[in-house]
């Protein structure tokens, strides 16, 4: 067989599987993330799928301080079945010498312009060198949506941790704010009965008061 034709079987061959390349941070992996990876992975009948994970440097840099570590995501990532293998600590930006570095045909990514710093996008040199497969996003998820819902909930998630038996230090709250949440899961756990006496909830509410003062 001759190298061209190699070439052009390339992705549709079991023996000749193309090499795609998809970069991101993946922190608090989603369901979003693993349908971006399954595009890649559906691009062509035969893929391997190289995923870069960002660095926990270049991502608080330029995105803002991650939940997870780079370890933490990469390890996420390196569980999707779509992945073939993890690049961690990848280059914030990529160039077509590092495709070339790691035996990359394609880098693929949502086809909106990346710009940065003066460069309008950093994606550009790909396409024009026809090296760039587009994916789609997913709507309703991302890792900021969930950074959100925990921001726009952050009480009752206290209450949630508190009620599992997490003290005030580890919570980064102060002990005072602790006994005002453990006061009001008290109180609701007392209204959840049909019947109680006033006195010994009193009570109860005192000796309460009294011990978790002594875990100050």
């Amino acid at each position: 067989m001759s190298i061209e034709t190699d070439i052009l079987r390339e992705g549709y061959d079991p023996k000749n599987p193309v090499r795609i390349y998809t970069d991101g941070i993946f922190d608090c992996f989603h369901y979003g993330h693993a349908k971006v990876l399954e595009q890649c992975k559906k691009m062509f009948p035969y893929v391997y799928l190289i995923v870069g994970v960002c660095s926990d440097e270049d991502t608080s840099s330029e995105k803002g301080k991650p939940i997870m570590t780079v370890s933490e995501r990469a390890e996420c990532v390196k569980h999707c079945k779509w992945a073939d293998e993890v690049f961690v600590n990848a280059p914030w930006i990529c160039s077509l010498q590092f495709l070339d570095s790691i035996n990359a045909k394609y880098i693929a990514h949502d086809p909106e312009p990346y710009p940065f710093n003066d460069i309008p996008d950093l994606y550009g040199p790909f396409k024009e060198s026809g090296r760039f497969l587009p994916t789609k996003r997913t709507e309703g998820i991302s890792t900021t949506d969930i950074i959100e819902r925990v921001l726009r909930d952050y009480d009752g998630y206290i209450e949630r941790s508190v009620r599992k038996g997490d003290k005030w230090d580890k919570l980064n709250i102060s002990f005072h704010r602790y006994f005002a949440v453990r006061m009001v899961i008290l109180v609701k756990n007392v209204e959840k009965r049909k019947k109680y006496n006033p006195v010994k909830f009193y009570f109860k509410l005192w000796n309460a008061k009294t011990a978790w003062m002594k875990e100050e």
